[in-house]
Protein backbone atom coordinates (compact mmCIF):
# COMPACT_ATOMS: atom_id res chain seq x y z
CA UNK A 1 0.00 0.00 0.00
CA UNK A 2 1.37 3.36 -1.01
CA UNK A 3 1.70 5.92 1.75
CA UNK A 4 0.49 9.44 1.15
CA UNK A 5 1.54 12.66 2.80
CA UNK A 6 -1.16 15.10 3.85
CA UNK A 7 -0.39 17.49 0.99
CA UNK A 8 -0.03 14.87 -1.75
CA UNK A 9 -2.47 14.64 -4.64
CA UNK A 10 -4.83 11.81 -3.65
CA UNK A 11 -5.50 10.60 -7.17
CA UNK A 12 -1.81 10.13 -7.98
CA UNK A 13 -0.72 8.92 -4.58
CA UNK A 14 -3.36 6.21 -4.48
CA UNK A 15 -2.06 4.62 -7.65
CA UNK A 16 0.78 2.70 -6.07
CA UNK A 17 4.32 2.13 -7.35
CA UNK A 18 5.27 3.90 -10.55
CA UNK A 19 7.05 2.67 -13.66
CA UNK A 20 9.91 5.02 -14.61
CA UNK A 21 8.19 7.81 -12.72
CA UNK A 22 4.79 7.29 -14.39
CA UNK A 23 1.77 6.02 -12.47
CA UNK A 24 0.31 2.74 -13.77
CA UNK A 25 -2.63 3.01 -16.13
CA UNK A 26 -5.92 1.38 -15.17
CA UNK A 27 -6.88 -1.55 -17.41
CA UNK A 28 -9.15 -0.74 -20.34
CA UNK A 29 -12.83 -1.75 -20.30
CA UNK A 30 -13.89 -4.88 -22.20
CA UNK A 31 -17.44 -4.11 -23.34
CA UNK A 32 -17.98 -7.47 -25.04
CA UNK A 33 -16.73 -10.74 -23.59
CA UNK A 34 -16.00 -13.68 -25.85
CA UNK A 35 -17.57 -17.08 -25.25
CA UNK A 36 -14.14 -18.30 -24.11
CA UNK A 37 -13.84 -15.47 -21.55
CA UNK A 38 -17.33 -16.20 -20.25
CA UNK A 39 -16.44 -19.87 -19.85
CA UNK A 40 -13.29 -18.95 -17.92
CA UNK A 41 -15.26 -16.56 -15.72
CA UNK A 42 -17.33 -19.41 -14.32
CA UNK A 43 -14.14 -20.57 -12.59
CA UNK A 44 -12.96 -17.09 -11.54
CA UNK A 45 -15.47 -14.92 -9.74
CA UNK A 46 -13.41 -11.73 -9.98
CA UNK A 47 -12.94 -12.16 -13.73
CA UNK A 48 -16.70 -12.65 -13.89
CA UNK A 49 -17.21 -9.38 -12.01
CA UNK A 50 -15.05 -7.49 -14.49
CA UNK A 51 -16.57 -9.04 -17.61
CA UNK A 52 -20.17 -8.71 -16.47
CA UNK A 53 -19.90 -5.12 -15.26
CA UNK A 54 -17.77 -3.97 -18.22
CA UNK A 55 -20.45 -5.54 -20.40
CA UNK A 56 -23.20 -3.62 -18.62
CA UNK A 57 -21.40 -0.29 -18.04
CA UNK A 58 -22.53 1.76 -21.04
CA UNK A 59 -26.19 0.70 -20.76
CA UNK A 60 -26.45 0.22 -16.99
CA UNK A 61 -28.12 3.55 -16.24
CA UNK A 62 -30.72 2.90 -18.92
CA UNK A 63 -31.32 -0.70 -17.79
CA UNK A 64 -32.01 0.28 -14.18
CA UNK A 65 -33.68 3.64 -14.94
CA UNK A 66 -30.82 5.47 -13.18
CA UNK A 67 -30.74 9.24 -13.46
CA UNK A 68 -29.02 12.16 -11.76
CA UNK A 69 -32.06 14.36 -11.37
CA UNK A 70 -34.53 15.01 -8.57
CA UNK A 71 -36.03 11.51 -8.72
CA UNK A 72 -32.81 9.65 -7.97
CA UNK A 73 -31.35 12.40 -5.77
CA UNK A 74 -34.39 12.01 -3.51
CA UNK A 75 -34.07 8.22 -3.62
CA UNK A 76 -30.38 8.24 -2.64
CA UNK A 77 -30.82 10.79 0.14
CA UNK A 78 -33.89 8.92 1.35
CA UNK A 79 -31.89 5.73 1.75
CA UNK A 80 -29.19 7.64 3.61
CA UNK A 81 -31.62 9.30 5.98
CA UNK A 82 -33.65 6.13 6.53
CA UNK A 83 -30.79 4.41 8.30
CA UNK A 84 -28.22 7.10 9.20
CA UNK A 85 -30.82 9.41 10.67
CA UNK A 86 -30.37 13.13 11.11
CA UNK A 87 -26.62 13.49 10.52
CA UNK A 88 -24.69 16.80 10.41
CA UNK A 89 -24.03 17.46 6.73
CA UNK A 90 -22.06 17.64 4.57
CA UNK A 91 -19.33 15.06 5.07
CA UNK A 92 -16.00 16.26 3.70
CA UNK A 93 -14.66 13.45 1.51
CA UNK A 94 -16.62 10.33 0.60
CA UNK A 95 -15.72 7.07 -1.15
CA UNK A 96 -18.10 4.86 -3.11
CA UNK A 97 -17.06 1.23 -3.09
CA UNK A 98 -18.14 -0.79 -6.13
CA UNK A 99 -19.37 2.45 -7.64
CA UNK A 100 -20.95 1.13 -10.81
CA UNK A 101 -21.87 4.22 -12.80
CA UNK A 102 -21.65 6.38 -9.67
CA UNK A 103 -25.38 6.37 -8.99
CA UNK A 104 -25.28 6.43 -5.19
CA UNK A 105 -22.37 8.77 -4.46
CA UNK A 106 -23.05 11.27 -7.24
CA UNK A 107 -26.67 11.64 -6.21
CA UNK A 108 -25.70 11.90 -2.53
CA UNK A 109 -23.22 14.64 -3.44
CA UNK A 110 -25.92 16.49 -5.35
CA UNK A 111 -28.12 16.18 -2.27
CA UNK A 112 -25.45 17.85 -0.15
CA UNK A 113 -24.38 14.74 1.79
CA UNK A 114 -20.69 14.99 0.76
CA UNK A 115 -18.47 17.70 -0.70
CA UNK A 116 -15.90 15.69 -2.68
CA UNK A 117 -15.73 12.05 -3.68
CA UNK A 118 -13.73 9.09 -4.89
CA UNK A 119 -15.09 6.08 -6.77
CA UNK A 120 -13.67 2.57 -7.02
CA UNK A 121 -14.83 -0.52 -8.86
CA UNK A 122 -13.28 -3.76 -10.06
CA UNK A 123 -14.71 -2.98 -13.51
CA UNK A 124 -12.74 -0.44 -15.61
CA UNK A 125 -15.88 0.20 -17.65
CA UNK A 126 -17.87 1.22 -14.60
CA UNK A 127 -15.16 3.56 -13.31
CA UNK A 128 -14.97 5.18 -16.74
CA UNK A 129 -18.72 5.83 -16.84
CA UNK A 130 -18.85 7.01 -13.20
CA UNK A 131 -16.10 9.59 -13.82
CA UNK A 132 -17.81 10.71 -17.02
CA UNK A 133 -21.08 11.16 -15.15
CA UNK A 134 -19.31 13.13 -12.40
CA UNK A 135 -17.70 15.40 -15.00
CA UNK A 136 -21.05 16.06 -16.68
CA UNK A 137 -22.53 16.98 -13.29
CA UNK A 138 -19.61 19.25 -12.39
CA UNK A 139 -18.71 17.23 -9.28
CA UNK A 140 -15.21 16.89 -7.81
CA UNK A 141 -14.54 13.15 -8.02
CA UNK A 142 -11.49 10.96 -8.66
CA UNK A 143 -11.55 7.25 -9.40
CA UNK A 144 -9.56 4.03 -9.36
CA UNK A 145 -10.03 0.50 -10.63
CA UNK A 146 -9.72 -1.39 -7.37
CA UNK A 147 -10.64 -4.52 -5.44
CA UNK A 148 -12.88 -3.86 -2.42
CA UNK A 149 -10.77 -6.31 -0.42
CA UNK A 150 -7.73 -4.04 -0.91
CA UNK A 151 -8.82 -0.42 -1.17
CA UNK A 152 -5.96 1.68 -2.67
CA UNK A 153 -6.20 4.63 -0.27
CA UNK A 154 -4.36 5.40 2.96
CA UNK A 155 -5.63 4.88 6.47
CA UNK A 156 -8.10 7.49 7.75
CA UNK A 157 -8.64 9.13 4.34
CA UNK A 158 -12.43 9.38 4.21
CA UNK A 159 -15.22 10.82 6.33
CA UNK A 160 -17.84 8.60 4.69
CA UNK A 161 -17.83 5.34 2.70
CA UNK A 162 -20.95 4.32 0.79
CA UNK A 163 -22.04 1.65 -1.63
CA UNK A 164 -25.18 0.47 -3.36
CA UNK A 165 -25.77 -3.18 -4.29
CA UNK A 166 -22.08 -4.01 -3.88
CA UNK A 167 -21.54 -6.17 -0.77
CA UNK A 168 -23.24 -9.18 -2.34
CA UNK A 169 -20.61 -9.15 -5.13
CA UNK A 170 -17.60 -9.28 -2.76
CA UNK A 171 -16.15 -12.72 -1.93
CA UNK A 172 -15.04 -11.82 1.61
CA UNK A 173 -17.51 -9.24 2.97
CA UNK A 174 -15.91 -9.05 6.41
CA UNK A 175 -12.48 -8.39 4.88
CA UNK A 176 -13.95 -5.62 2.73
CA UNK A 177 -15.63 -4.01 5.74
CA UNK A 178 -12.34 -4.20 7.62
CA UNK A 179 -10.77 -2.28 4.72
CA UNK A 180 -13.64 0.23 4.81
CA UNK A 181 -12.98 0.88 8.49
CA UNK A 182 -9.25 1.24 7.78
CA UNK A 183 -9.75 4.04 5.23
CA UNK A 184 -12.36 5.80 7.35
CA UNK A 185 -11.34 8.51 9.77
CA UNK A 186 -12.12 7.78 13.44
CA UNK A 187 -15.81 8.41 13.93
CA UNK A 188 -16.42 8.16 10.17
CA UNK A 189 -19.50 6.38 8.89
CA UNK A 190 -20.12 3.68 6.31
CA UNK A 191 -23.49 3.05 4.71
CA UNK A 192 -24.42 0.37 2.19
CA UNK A 193 -27.87 0.03 0.62
CA UNK A 194 -29.55 -2.17 -1.97
CA UNK A 195 -28.29 -5.52 -0.65
CA UNK A 196 -30.54 -8.55 -1.31
CA UNK A 197 -31.99 -10.45 1.61
CA UNK A 198 -32.04 -14.23 1.34
CA UNK A 199 -35.84 -14.52 1.20
CA UNK A 200 -36.24 -11.43 -0.98
CA UNK A 201 -33.71 -12.67 -3.52
CA UNK A 202 -35.60 -15.96 -3.82
CA UNK A 203 -38.91 -14.43 -4.86
CA UNK A 204 -37.28 -11.64 -6.92
CA UNK A 205 -35.39 -14.14 -9.09
CA UNK A 206 -38.46 -16.33 -9.58
CA UNK A 207 -40.53 -13.31 -10.62
CA UNK A 208 -37.78 -12.10 -12.96
CA UNK A 209 -37.36 -15.51 -14.61
CA UNK A 210 -41.12 -15.93 -15.11
CA UNK A 211 -41.45 -12.43 -16.60
CA UNK A 212 -38.50 -12.95 -18.98
CA UNK A 213 -39.89 -16.30 -20.16
CA UNK A 214 -43.38 -14.90 -20.69
CA UNK A 215 -42.27 -11.70 -22.44
CA UNK A 216 -39.73 -13.30 -24.80
CA UNK A 217 -42.22 -16.00 -25.82
CA UNK A 218 -45.35 -13.85 -26.17
CA UNK A 219 -43.44 -11.38 -28.36
CA UNK A 220 -42.81 -14.18 -30.86
CA UNK A 221 -46.46 -13.89 -31.89
CA UNK A 222 -46.83 -12.09 -35.24
CA UNK A 223 -49.04 -9.31 -33.85
CA UNK A 224 -46.49 -8.55 -31.08
CA UNK A 225 -43.20 -8.82 -32.97
CA UNK A 226 -42.61 -5.08 -32.85
CA UNK A 227 -42.36 -5.54 -29.07
CA UNK A 228 -39.52 -8.05 -29.43
CA UNK A 229 -35.88 -7.07 -29.17
CA UNK A 230 -33.58 -8.38 -31.93
CA UNK A 231 -32.54 -11.95 -31.20
CA UNK A 232 -28.87 -10.94 -30.98
CA UNK A 233 -29.70 -8.54 -28.13
CA UNK A 234 -31.76 -11.18 -26.35
CA UNK A 235 -28.90 -13.67 -26.71
CA UNK A 236 -26.44 -11.14 -25.29
CA UNK A 237 -28.80 -10.49 -22.37
CA UNK A 238 -28.99 -14.22 -21.73
CA UNK A 239 -25.18 -14.48 -21.71
CA UNK A 240 -25.01 -11.54 -19.32
CA UNK A 241 -27.64 -13.20 -17.13
CA UNK A 242 -25.53 -16.35 -17.03
CA UNK A 243 -22.63 -14.30 -15.68
CA UNK A 244 -24.97 -12.56 -13.24
CA UNK A 245 -25.47 -15.91 -11.51
CA UNK A 246 -21.69 -16.00 -10.95
CA UNK A 247 -21.19 -12.41 -9.78
CA UNK A 248 -24.05 -12.45 -7.24
CA UNK A 249 -22.23 -14.25 -4.46
CA UNK A 250 -24.30 -13.59 -1.36
CA UNK A 251 -27.71 -12.91 0.01
CA UNK A 252 -28.04 -11.65 3.57
CA UNK A 253 -29.99 -12.41 6.69
CA UNK A 254 -30.25 -9.01 8.43
CA UNK A 255 -29.00 -10.29 11.81
CA UNK A 256 -26.04 -12.06 10.18
CA UNK A 257 -25.10 -8.91 8.26
CA UNK A 258 -25.05 -7.00 11.54
CA UNK A 259 -22.79 -9.66 13.03
CA UNK A 260 -20.33 -9.49 10.11
CA UNK A 261 -19.98 -5.71 10.43
CA UNK A 262 -19.49 -5.90 14.19
CA UNK A 263 -16.88 -8.63 13.74
CA UNK A 264 -15.02 -6.35 11.29
CA UNK A 265 -14.74 -3.80 14.12
CA UNK A 266 -17.62 -1.39 13.51
CA UNK A 267 -19.58 0.36 16.24
CA UNK A 268 -23.25 1.35 16.24
CA UNK A 269 -24.12 -1.21 13.55
CA UNK A 270 -27.71 -1.13 12.30
CA UNK A 271 -29.50 -2.98 9.51
CA UNK A 272 -32.84 -1.87 8.08
CA UNK A 273 -34.82 -3.55 5.30
CA UNK A 274 -37.26 -2.13 2.75
CA UNK A 275 -39.31 -3.03 -0.34
CA UNK A 276 -41.71 -5.93 -0.04
CA UNK A 277 -44.81 -5.01 -2.06
CA UNK A 278 -42.62 -2.65 -4.10
CA UNK A 279 -40.26 -5.51 -4.98
CA UNK A 280 -43.12 -7.83 -5.96
CA UNK A 281 -44.04 -5.30 -8.66
CA UNK A 282 -40.60 -3.86 -9.31
CA UNK A 283 -38.84 -7.02 -10.43
CA UNK A 284 -41.37 -7.95 -13.13
CA UNK A 285 -41.33 -4.33 -14.37
CA UNK A 286 -37.51 -4.21 -14.58
CA UNK A 287 -37.39 -7.56 -16.38
CA UNK A 288 -40.10 -6.55 -18.83
CA UNK A 289 -38.22 -3.34 -19.62
CA UNK A 290 -35.04 -5.34 -20.34
CA UNK A 291 -36.92 -7.65 -22.72
CA UNK A 292 -38.67 -5.12 -24.99
CA UNK A 293 -37.28 -2.42 -27.33
CA UNK A 294 -36.40 0.87 -25.69
CA UNK A 295 -38.79 2.86 -27.91
CA UNK A 296 -41.76 0.96 -26.46
CA UNK A 297 -41.03 2.35 -22.98
CA UNK A 298 -42.87 5.64 -23.30
CA UNK A 299 -42.91 8.50 -20.81
CA UNK A 300 -46.39 7.33 -19.77
CA UNK A 301 -45.04 3.86 -19.01
CA UNK A 302 -42.09 5.19 -17.01
CA UNK A 303 -44.35 7.49 -14.99
CA UNK A 304 -46.68 4.58 -14.26
CA UNK A 305 -43.78 2.40 -13.08
CA UNK A 306 -42.31 5.15 -10.90
CA UNK A 307 -45.57 6.19 -9.24
CA UNK A 308 -46.61 2.57 -8.69
CA UNK A 309 -43.27 1.93 -6.96
CA UNK A 310 -43.73 5.02 -4.79
CA UNK A 311 -47.24 3.99 -3.72
CA UNK A 312 -46.17 0.45 -2.87
CA UNK A 313 -43.11 1.76 -1.03
CA UNK A 314 -45.48 3.91 1.05
CA UNK A 315 -47.52 0.77 1.79
CA UNK A 316 -44.35 -1.05 2.82
CA UNK A 317 -43.21 1.70 5.17
CA UNK A 318 -46.53 2.62 6.78
CA UNK A 319 -48.26 -0.78 7.01
CA UNK A 320 -46.28 -3.84 6.03
CA UNK A 321 -43.18 -2.94 8.07
CA UNK A 322 -45.26 -3.54 11.19
CA UNK A 323 -46.59 -6.90 9.98
CA UNK A 324 -43.97 -8.59 7.78
CA UNK A 325 -40.67 -9.83 9.33
CA UNK A 326 -37.72 -7.69 8.22
CA UNK A 327 -36.03 -10.64 6.51
CA UNK A 328 -38.90 -10.88 3.99
CA UNK A 329 -38.25 -7.43 2.55
CA UNK A 330 -36.00 -7.42 -0.52
CA UNK A 331 -33.44 -4.68 0.19
CA UNK A 332 -31.14 -4.50 3.20
CA UNK A 333 -29.29 -1.35 4.27
CA UNK A 334 -26.46 -1.32 6.80
CA UNK A 335 -24.58 1.44 8.56
CA UNK A 336 -21.90 1.65 11.22
CA UNK A 337 -19.10 3.90 12.42
CA UNK A 338 -15.38 3.53 12.95
CA UNK A 339 -14.54 3.62 16.67
CA UNK A 340 -13.09 6.96 17.77
CA UNK A 341 -10.63 5.37 20.19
Amino acid sequence: MTTMSSDADPTTAAQGPTNNGHPPVDPAPRPRATAEEVAAAFEDTKLAQVLYHDWEAETYDEKWSISYDERCIDYAKGRFEAIAGDEPLPYGRALELGCGTGFFLLNLMQAGVAETGSVTDLSPGMVKVALRNAEHLGLTVDGRVADAEGIPYDDATFDLVVGHAVLHHIPDVEKALTEVLRVLKPGGRFLFAGEPTTVGNLYARKLGQATWYATTNITKLPMLRTWRRPQQELDESSRAAALEAVVDLHTFDPAELERIAASAGADDVRVRTEEFAAALLGWPIRTFEAAVPEEKLTVTWRLFAYHAWKKLSWLDETVLRHIVPRGYFYNAMITGVKPSR
